[in-house]
Formats: C-alpha cells, sequence, structure tokens
C-alpha cells in the first residue's frame, strides 16, 4: 500500500506562531493561562495544560497572572479587559485575523455596514464582530447574503478559513444590497493552497485520511472538500481513531492535516498506517 503525505499538512503560519509562543509562556512559569483553547487540537491544549497552562472561558474569572490570546483572536472588551487588570498580555492572535479585525474597525468607523462572511458561532468571527461599532451582519453563505437588508454602503471581510468561492458568491449578493461596496480579502491563502492540494490528492487514492480537531473549521473543511471526491474519507483526531478495515483493498492512501495539527500527530497517523498494512510513506 502507497501512503502518500499532502505537501502542506498540519500547523500553518499564524497557528505555529501562537503555539510557539504559549510554550514559551509556560516555560517562564507562574500563573499562565489562555482565553480560550490555543487552536483547535485537544492535543497540543492538553500538554500546555500538562505544563501549568490553564484555559479560561472568562477574564473576568482571572485577576492576576499572564493570559494568552488564542490564535483566533478575542472580542476587543475581553482585551480592553486584561489590559485595565493589567495582566501580562501574549497576544498570539494570527496576524491574518488582526488584521480582519483592523478592516472591520476602520470600515465602520467610516460608516460602512458591515458583512462578515463566516460562522457566527466560530470564536474567531465573534472576535472581528466585536470590532464593529456600528450594524454588521454574519453572513455563512450567499443564500444567507440574499436576506440582508438594502445599506448604503457595504464592507465585507471574511473569516480567514472561508473559501474564496464563498466569499465571492456573498459579494455578488451584497452587489444588489447597497450602492458602494468594498470588499478586504481577507482569506488565509494557507487554507486555500490546503483545500487544493487536498482536492488533487483525493482523486487520485482509494481512502483520505484527514486528521485534526473536530472543532477545527478548516479541518472539517478539508474532510468535506476530500468526501465530495473520494467517499471513503475519514475525519480522525488521532492514530489511535484508525480502523484497519479501512485500508482493506486499498492500494493508495492520501493523508492530509488541518492548520491546528500538530506534526507529531501526523507522524504518529503515518507510522499506524504502515503498520497496518506495511505501507510505504511517500
Amino acid at each position: 500500500m502507497e501512503i502518500i503525505l499532502a505537501k502542506q499538512a498540519g500547523f500553518c503560519f499564524g497557528v505555529k506562531r501562537a503555539t510557539q509562543m504559549a510554550f514559551e509562556a509556560a516555560d517562564k512559569g507562574g500563573q499562565t493561562f489562555t482565553l480560550g483553547p490555543i487552536i483547535h487540537s485537544p492535543q497540543v491544549v492538553r500538554k500546555l495544560e500538562e505544563m501549568g497552562v490553564r484555559v479560561l472561558n472568562d477574564i473576568s474569572e482571572l485577576e492576576t497572572g499572564t493570559i494568552i490570546i488564542r490564535s483566533h483572536g478575542v472580542a476587543s472588551e475581553e482585551l480592553e479587559e486584561a489590559v485595565l487588570k493589567e495582566l501580562e498580555v501574549v497576544d498570539a492572535t494570527c496576524p491574518f485575523v488582526k488584521k480582519a479585525q483592523e478592516h472591520v474597525m476602520s470600515l465602520s468607523q467610516a460608516d460602512y455596514d458591515v458583512v462578515v462572511v463566516g460562522d457566527a458561532d466560530h470564536p474567531e468571527v465573534q472576535g472581528i464582530v466585536s470590532y464593529a461599532k456600528g450594524k454588521v451582519y454574519v453572513v455563512g453563505s450567499g443564500e444567507a447574503a440574499a436576506k440582508l437588508p438594502r445599506m448604503g454602503k457595504i464592507g465585507v471581510v471574511a473569516q480567514t478559513t472561508q473559501s474564496f468561492e464563498n466569499l465571492k458568491n456573498v459579494v455578488l449578493e451584497c452587489l444588489k444590497k447597497g450602492g458602494e461596496i468594498r470588499v478586504f480579502h481577507t482569506i488565509c491563502d494557507a487554507t486555500a493552497v490546503r483545500q487544493e492540494e487536498a482536492k488533487e490528492l483525493a482523486k487520485e487514492v482509494d481512502c483520505m485520511i484527514v486528521i485534526g480537531g473536530y472543532n477545527s473549521a478548516n479541518t472539517k473543511r478539508l474532510a468535506e472538500v476530500c468526501t465530495e471526491l473520494q467517499s471513503k474519507t475519514h475525519h480522525i483526531e488521532t492514530a489511535q481513531q484508525l480502523n484497519p478495515a479501512w485500508f482493506e483493498g486499498v492500494s493508495k492512501v492520501g493523508v492530509t492535516a488541518g492548520a491546528s495539527t500538530p506534526k507529531w500527530l501526523i507522524d504518529e497517523v503515518m507510522e499506524r498506517i504502515g503498520q497496518i498494512n506495511g505501507g510505504k510513506i511517500y
């Protein structure tokens, strides 16, 4: 059995940066916390907890110590509260997410109604929305954008893990809703590259394994695009979840991983697949 690993599998720049900052903060000791999970990888969060870094869901729970801002960013008022409390702040917000936050703020200050393309329940989107001082709408698709009210000036930004196709569909609907449209392309290239690479790999293999947290939006999207092309696609978090039956009669298996998946998890999965069916890794 041939095992092919996607070239761009695993940590993206923003996640690698955030994780490194978190582990460096943990090494310094003292009371250290993250506001929400640092990234959407339960295994990385667990390693940080073993080093004494606790996850807080509300900044009000903390009066002293170091607070690490997760890669997805946080709401503007949460960051302001941390500063007012004179906490030591390690801001590990992905620079691409930070740019989306800045665009929303500038659009809002210029009296644009803001449309954010993304998942309203995702922490990244919730943080981005908080930087708007006027009207702001979150839409997940062109169909949802078609229900937006008429507006004078519309500013559009996207959750960094959205597909370009979805952003385009929303923008086309917004063109029908306002007299002036400003669009900022805030989608991270790493997301698009991973998805395109995964699509090509899924076309040439008999089975596809996607590694990453079940709470990771970009990993779930990778699994979706692979499933569209290869019905034998399996989304897992760890090597222990691999089922030997998946590889019966399989001559080629493709492996990819979300942007929050550490290399050591990918290595464990690759090794386990090789053990299951004597695979040769490429």
